[in-house]
Formats: C-alpha cells, sequence, structure tokens
C-alpha cells in the first residue's frame, strides 16, 4: 500500500494526519532517529503467523515482541515471527519491512502493544523507507480495530 492509498483511505474517513519525510533508515529506533520522534511514539509492524494465519503484532519501536506472552494472551497453540519471503507478496504496493500496521486492510487481525494507547498519537511507516505517517492515537484505533495486548518487551 504506497503511501497515495493509505492517505485515500484515511482521507475517505476524514482523518487529519501529517505526512514526515526523512532520509532512509530500515529499522524502527534508525526511522525514529531520522525522523526526530521519540521511539516510544514511534510504532513498528512485526509480521506473526498465529496457528499458521498471518497477523500483525504492532509495539514501540523501542520494544520487542514476547512470543510466548503474545502466543499465552491470543490463546495460540504456536505464534511464531513470519519470515519476510512469507509476507512480502502480500504487501507488493509496500517496500519490504515497512507495511503500514493496517492488517485491517489486508484480512490480518492486528494485535496491538498495549502501551502504544498511552500516546495521544501513533507514527509508522506509510509503505517506504522514506515516509511516515503521524496521526492522533483514537483515530488509529477506530479504524484498525487493534487487539490490545500486554506483549512488548523493551529491548536492552
Amino acid at each position: 500500500m504506497p503511501i497515495k492509498k493509505l492517505k485515500a483511505f484515511l482521507d475517505e474517513n476524514g482523518i487529519k494526519y501529517v505526512t514526515i519525510s526523512h532520509s532512509p533508515a530500515f529499522t524502527a529506533q534508525e526511522v525514529a532517529a531520522s525522523a526526530h520522534i521519540p521511539g516510544k511514539e514511534m510504532a513498528k509492524t512485526v509480521m506473526i503467523k498465529v496457528d499458521g494465519k498471518m497477523a500483525m503484532a504492532v509495539l514501540p519501536a523501542t520494544c520487542k515482541v514476547d512470543l510466548e506472552q503474545l502466543r499465552r494472551a491470543v490463546g495460540a497453540k504456536r505464534l511464531e515471527l513470519a519470515t519476510e519471503e512469507e509476507f512480502k507478496g502480500l504487501f507488493p504496493e509496500c517496500e519490504p519491512g515497512a507495511m503500514p500496521p493496517f492488517g485491517n486492510l489486508y484480512g490480518m487481525d492486528v494485535f496491538m502493544a498495549a502501551t502504544l494507547a498511552e500516546d495521544e498519537e501513533i507514527v509508522f511507516n506509510a509503505g517506504t523507507h522514506t515516509e511516515l505517517i503521524k496521526m492522533a492515537f483514537p483515530d488509529y484505533a477506530r479504524l484498525v480495530k487493534p487487539v490490545e495486548l500486554q506483549f512488548a518487551m523493551a529491548t536492552a
């Protein structure tokens, strides 16, 4: 979903947002630093498989997914990280690893770290490694309807 399609979706829903351009960066922490955004406000999308079904885990850039905690929280028998090879075809218009956290547009469940709800705004990749979207968190929650859970573990 290139930024054009994402913007159209947001516009159709009357959402106010800001587009932020930054120099190329690939990890969520690098993106946050490049765009001068606190890492806890930068949401990263981690692709997971829940009992074999693709889903998104969305969490602050400063954290990593506690797979066992998330597995228990969703009641799955098996939960694992998806490989890029397994998910890249699902987002043909996006650069690998830069998918926005809008799994609802792809028929995927979205599991969100509860800590993201503590901020008034959310910032995330907009399909490329050079553009972000910043919007009000309540608008994101209303559009995506993520399942809010505890599974984010601070990185050392």
